[in-house]
């Protein structure tokens, strides 16, 4: 009998860590390292290895070091994973007893999830609507660093 597994993880939607100022954080990064930066820090645009044709983006964010975001995790930093199907993820994940923080949140570019690692790290989980987000962007005025 073959069992059905949940394709899992597809890449790095994002890595977002605390700061003192994470206005001066977003400068020095844009002047030094060449990143296109907004008020929330950058989007590096790509392209998806299974269809090239289809655009990706990750997010780099700085946050305040009070920022509560986080939370309960007490670590400097969250990384955001890209996934397919948060919905069967997220019912896999509860059955083999993974700590989910909250509830699925849909939004026009995507649906996210909060879970714990095994050292109660905050991960967050994005299922993408990749063109809305670029939309999104669009209407922010944003330019992505590619």
């Amino acid at each position: 009998m073959e069992t059905h597994r949940v394709k899992k993880v597809t890449g790095i939607g994002g890595i977002f860590f605390k700061c003192k100022d994470p206005k001066i954080m977003i400068s020095w990064y844009q002047e030094h390292l060449g990143l296109n930066t907004n008020q929330y820090g950058t989007v590096f645009e790509w392209y998806q290895g299974a269809d090239s044709t289809k655009k990706g983006f990750t997010n780099w964010n700085p946050f305040r070091e009070t920022t509560k975001y986080f939370e309960p995790s007490t670590k400097d930093f969250m990384i955001n994973y890209r996934v397919d199907n948060l919905q069967a993820l997220s019912e896999e994940l509860r059955k083999t007893g993974v700590t989910i923080v909250d509830t699925i949140e849909t939004v026009d570019y995507g649906k996210f999830l909060h879970i714990l690692d095994a050292e109660g790290n905050k991960v967050e989980l994005w299922e993408p609507n990749d063109i809305e987000y670029e939309k999104l962007g669009r209407q922010l005025g944003s330019t992505t660093t590619k």
